[in-house]
């Protein structure tokens, strides 16, 4: 099994960056893909931005609009988002996702709160 844990969230203003990051532990030999998705209040989880095994970007959020970058470093199980430009509009929870042996392994979440 897989866990993640998601840092790196908190309250900026419209404007700002912030810089989220997940760590991966347990069995990390067996992640593939990895991603950020985010969720508000009575909407969908929607696809942030996927990575793949390698470090490769694969996809984004079509609002992401080149704001966001997402890195992987297998050497330290870690997968960041960095965020620039944030928006009210971003608010919301962010959480990161791995694949791993074909199971779908998810963080706890971390809040991202944009103000005006």
């Amino acid at each position: 099994q897989v866990q993640l844990a998601e840092s790196g969230g908190g309250l900026v203003q419209a404007g700002e960056s912030l810089k989220l990051s997940c760590l991966a532990s347990g069995k990390t030999w067996t992640i593939g893909g990895m991603a950020w998705y985010r969720q508000t209040p009575g909407k969908e989880r929607e696809l942030v931005a996927r990575i793949t095994r390698g470090g490769v970007p694969r996809e984004f959020g079509d609002f992401v609009k080149g704001r966001f970058t997402i890195r992987r470093d297998n050497t330290k199980n870690t997968v960041d988002l960095q965020m620039n430009n944030l928006t009210p509009e971003d608010t919301a929870v962010y959480s990161c996702y791995a694949q791993a042996q074909g199971l779908a392994s998810w963080g706890q979440g971390t809040q991202v709160t944009v103000s005006t």
